[in-house]
């Protein structure tokens, strides 16, 4: 049975005989579904209509990978490359024989995590490319796994998983929202891979914190507390964020302090 995937978020449901009646994640208010209704595809109709994988360098030790033609939300997903492992941070909606060899050529994949729903893409169909590696994901998001398979692996707060590699449930934008912390980093000193958890403003000095992004839906002082709360134990001095030049180079944890407090200040003004 074809696993069919929603052309509005990207994310691939389970298999069924005919397309899922509905997208639970496209009808929640942080997403929306597309103006042209509910439409699906595969695969293998993806592969029919020439997309294809792109391989770009974002840091030493830093492998951005996005579709092309771009589908969907257009993220990338990132690689990072480590002495213990490779692993996958976020995740697009398309996978192919050459996406998997040049990641072979890159050393693998040991394990992949995604910051939140919307970045599920085809998560499983990666895992299984790559000897079922595992899946983690944030018990507090296992209701928007739509397509279940026995290499998830919950956790909860912060879990290392390779040594260096730690995942830290932040909270935010959906309640189990994350982020990943590379202590090394491409440069020695620490890099937070985040995804839309802490979004890079177009203000590369800043970021920012939404409960939607489409649909322009603030989060409360409380949750904008907890995510600076969450990551201000670890050291890093970038953010690499859910697309190409999304970046902070300089003072990332200066950045998102500094940014938080902006956002307060002006949710509470009166």
């Amino acid at each position: 049975m074809p696993a069919y995937i929603c052309k509005t978020c990207g994310v691939q449901h389970a298999g069924s005989e005919q397309p899922p009646a509905h997208c639970i994640i496209c009808e929640d208010e942080r997403q929306y579904t597309g103006w042209g209704g509910q439409q699906w595809t595969t695969l293998a109709q993806m592969r029919e209509a020439g997309h294809q994988n792109r391989f770009q360098q974002a840091a030493t030790g830093l492998t951005g990978i996005d579709t092309r033609p771009r589908f969907a939300i257009g993220q990338r997903a990132l690689l990072v490359q480590t002495p213990r492992g490779n692993f996958l941070w976020d995740c697009i909606s398309y996978i192919d024989e050459e996406t998997v060899r040049q990641v072979r050529d890159l050393g693998g994949l040991h394990g992949i995590s995604i910051s939140h729903p919307h970045f599920y893409g085809v998560m499983v169909e990666w895992s299984h490319a790559f000897g079922n590696a595992p899946i983690y994901i944030p018990e507090a998001d296992r209701e928007w796994v739509v397509r279940p398979d026995p290499a998830f692996q919950w956790y909860s707060g912060a879990k290392e998983v390779l040594p260096g590699l730690t995942l830290v449930q932040c909270g935010g934008h959906f309640e189990g929202s994350a982020v990943l912390h590379w202590a090394e980093g491409p440069d020695g000193e620490g890099a937070l891979l985040t995804g839309d958890t802490i979004a890079v403003a177009q203000d590369r000095r800043f970021v920012t914190f939404m409960r939607s992004y489409p649909n322009y839906i603030p989060l409360a002082e409380e949750a904008v507390r907890g995510i600076v709360e969450a990551v201000r134990p670890h050291r890093f001095r970038r953010i690499y964020g859910g697309w190409w030049g999304n970046d902070v180079t300089e003072d990332a944890l200066g950045a998102i302090e500094r940014s938080a407090e902006r956002y307060v200040r002006w949710i509470s003004a009166k």
